[in-house]
């Protein structure tokens, strides 16, 4: 359930997905609180990726709806939804390797014509030394770690509400996976609110405050993380042995 007096800032009503002939999301509903993290659990090919790039618009929905902060956003452009304040920090990280740190930075900003773009790349240094002391070395020569950050600094420099991360520990250490949770948790802290797939489902269940599990495209259940964590029929079909 969602905490009473929670304001929603994303709302998702029965959204599918197809490509071709398969089925990807299957009439998928879900919610995010304005200041919530909510995490996307399930196994691979459960429709996870899917369903946050047709949020995001990078896919077409055959059919639902998608709105983000009261507005229907269904048939808009992914510009749109960025500038609206909903970022994707995607699978594989996708960092352009022959630009610059700062280059891939600012990519992030392409969406705005404002003043602060400069005080903001420098808040996200400030953030990731790692990053600043490499800001005008080709992101090349970035450890998975270190591309995982600039991934996650390109979309702050969007000036989100809400991000979507998806699998961002993916081939990291136990170490850095355990420093990356910590900036998920210290980036709502600071008023982002938090949609994140993760394959580590012990850590994305003790991180969020609800959860959804997928399987083969559809919700099979929810509820808040505690719930999902303890039920042990949940524990054996979908989320794994303890990692």
């Amino acid at each position: 359930m969602v905490r009473q007096g929670t304001a929603m800032l994303l709302e998702v009503n029965a959204l599918n997905v197809r490509y071709g002939t398969n089925h990807a999301v299957s009439e998928v509903s879900l919610k995010v609180g304005a200041g919530e993290i909510v995490t996307v659990l399930g196994a691979n090919g459960a429709g996870k990726s899917s369903l946050l790039k047709a949020i995001m618009g990078a896919v077409p929905a055959a059919s639902g709806t998608i709105k983000f902060d009261g507005q229907d956003i269904t048939n808009k452009g992914s510009s749109a939804r960025v500038k609206s304040g909903l970022i994707l920090v995607p699978e594989g990280r996708q960092i352009f390797v022959s630009l610059t740190v700062e280059e891939n930075l600012l990519i992030g900003a392409y969406t705005r014509s404002d003043g602060d773009i400069n005080k903001d790349t420098e808040a996200v240094f400030d953030r990731f030394p790692n990053l600043a002391a490499r800001r005008d070395s080709p992101a090349a020569v970035l450890s998975g770690g270190e591309q995982q950050m600039l991934a996650v600094g390109r979309a702050l420099l969007s000036r989100p509400r809400l991000m979507m991360l998806d699998e961002p520990s993916l081939g990291l250490s136990p170490i850095l996976v355990a420093q990356l949770f910590e900036l998920i948790a210290e980036l709502n802290q600071d008023g982002l609110s938090i949609l994140l797939v993760e394959q580590n489902t012990h850590m994305a269940l003790k991180l969020s405050q609800r959860g959804y599990v997928l399987e083969l495209g559809a919700v099979r259940a929810t509820g808040s993380s505690d719930e999902l964590t303890n039920d042990p029929r949940l524990a054996e079909a979908y989320l794994g042995a303890a990692e």
